[in-house]
C-alpha cells in the first residue's frame, strides 16, 4: 500500500509499505481523512524537537474497521466509523499514575514518535476508537484538533462568566475557543489575520481583536473593565504572546499554555507573586475531551467543516504542505481525501 512520509527538513515523497495485520486487541482502520497539523509542518520545516525521519504523519484522522484481531469486543464492528486518539500511555509513569495519561511521559504520538495515519491503512488498539457513524468523515477527524483546545480550556477551569482570552486563532486556538464556550466563557479572541478571526466568531468568539490593526492592551482592559481576563490561553507558541499572557492576566487569574516556541521568555517575575497567578502547561487530549467536543459538534453549537480552508487528494499530500510552508497565513486547517 502508499504511504506518504516526510524523509527530511523539507523532503517528502510517497513510498510503498506492507499492509499492516491487526495484532490481538487492534482493528485495522481503512483511512478516510487526515487533518495536517501545525507538528507536521514543523516536522517538514525541521523544528520538530520530537521527530524522527522519514516519518508518516498524521495524527487528526478518521476511517472505517475493516478487520477485527483477536480479543476485540463484540460492539467493535467490521464497518464502524471511527475516529482515531493519537496517543499512547505506559500506564506506569507519574503522569498516568496522576491519571493524566495524555501526558505520559513516555507517550508516542501518531505522526509524530511514531508512524501516523498519511497511508491507506493503520492498525491501533481498540481502545483508541472514538466511534460515530452519524458525522461525515472530515467532522469525525478535526474532532482531535478541537479536543486539544478542550483541554486547555479544562485545564483553565473554565466557567460560567468567565472572561477568557485566546491569543492565536489557528485550529487549536479555535478549539480553546469553542471548549470555553461550550463552558460558558465570554471568549475574547486575538489574531493578526481576519478571515481567522471570523471562523472564531463562528466557534464561540464574543469578542475579536485583530492585533495587527488594534492595541490589544487597551482594548482587552476595555473589555475587562480593568480587571484583565480571567483565563488566558496562549495557542500562538510565540514570546510575545507568552509575555502577553503575564501582563494581560488578572489578578488570582490563571494562564494555560498549549504552543510553545524555541525561543526564550522573559518575565517580569514579580507578576507570579503579586497576581498568585496559577500557570499551567496543556497537552494533547483525553477520551473525555473527545466526548464533549463530539457533543459540541452535534448539538451544532460548533462545524468542524467551517474551520477547513483547503482540501487535497491524498495523491497531493506534498503539494499540501508545501502550499502551507509557502504561506502560513492563508491556511487555517488542511484535510486530505483517501
Amino acid at each position: 500500500m502508499k504511504a506518504f512520509k516526510i524523509t527530511e527538513k523539507g523532503g517528502c515523497g510517497f513510498f510503498e509499505i506492507e499492509k499492516p495485520t491487526p495484532q490481538d486487541g487492534e482493528v485495522l482502520v481503512q483511512v478516510k481523512k487526515v487533518g495536517y497539523c501545525g507538528s507536521d509542518l514543523s516536522t517538514y520545516r525541521g523544528i520538530n524537537p520530537l521527530v524522527s525521519y522519514p516519518r508518516i504523519p498524521g495524527h487528526e484522522l478518521s476511517g472505517i474497521v475493516t478487520a477485527l484481531g483477536a480479543n476485540v469486543p463484540d460492539h467493535i464492528k467490521v464497518g464502524t466509523q471511527a475516529a482515531i486518539t493519537p496517543q499512547t500511555a505506559c500506564g506506569t509513569c507519574s503522569s498516568c499514575k496522576n491519571n493524566r495519561p495524555n501526558a505520559c511521559r513516555y507517550n508516542e504520538t501518531l505522526g509524530v514518535q511514531r508512524d501516523g495515519a498519511l497511508t491507506e491503512y493503520i492498525a491501533v488498539p481498540w481502545q483508541k476508537l472514538v466511534i460515530d457513524d452519524s458525522l461525515s468523515a472530515t467532522k469525525l477527524a478535526l474532532l482531535e484538533p478541537l479536543a486539544v483546545g478542550f483541554h486547555a480550556s479544562k485545564r483553565g477551569q473554565v466557567k460560567k462568566g468567565d472572561k477568557v482570552v485566546v491569543l492565536g486563532c489557528g485550529v487549536i486556538g479555535i478549539g480553546a475557543i469553542a471548549g470555553s464556550a461550550f463552558r460558558e466563557g465570554e471568549v475574547i479572541a486575538v489574531d493578526l489575520v481576519d478571515e481567522k478571526l471570523e471562523k472564531a466568531k463562528v466557534a464561540g468568539a464574543t469578542h475579536v481583536i485583530n492585533s495587527s490593526k488594534e492595541n490589544v492592551q487597551e482594548r482587552l482592559q476595555e473589555l475587562t473593565d480593568g480587571h484583565g481576563a480571567d483565563v488566558i490561553i496562549e495557542a500562538a507558541g510565540n514570546p510575545i504572546t507568552y509575555k502577553l499572557a503575564f501582563d494581560e492576566i488578572s489578578f488570582t487569574g490563571r494562564i494555560v499554555y498549549i504552543g510553545y516556541t524555541p525561543n526564550p521568555v522573559s518575565y517580569e517575575t514579580k507578576f507570579f507573586v503579586l497576581k498568585e497567578l496559577d500557570v499551567r502547561g496543556s497537552r494533547g487530549s483525553e477520551k473525555e475531551d473527545f466526548e464533549h467536543v463530539l457533543q459540541a459538534v452535534k448539538s451544532g453549537k460548533i462545524d468542524p467543516e467551517e474551520i477547513v480552508s483547503h482540501t487535497f487528494p491524498f495523491e497531493k499530500s506534498d503539494e499540501a504542505i508545501k502550499l502551507w510552508d509557502a504561506d502560513p497565513s492563508t491556511v487555517t486547517k488542511i484535510v486530505i481525501e483517501l
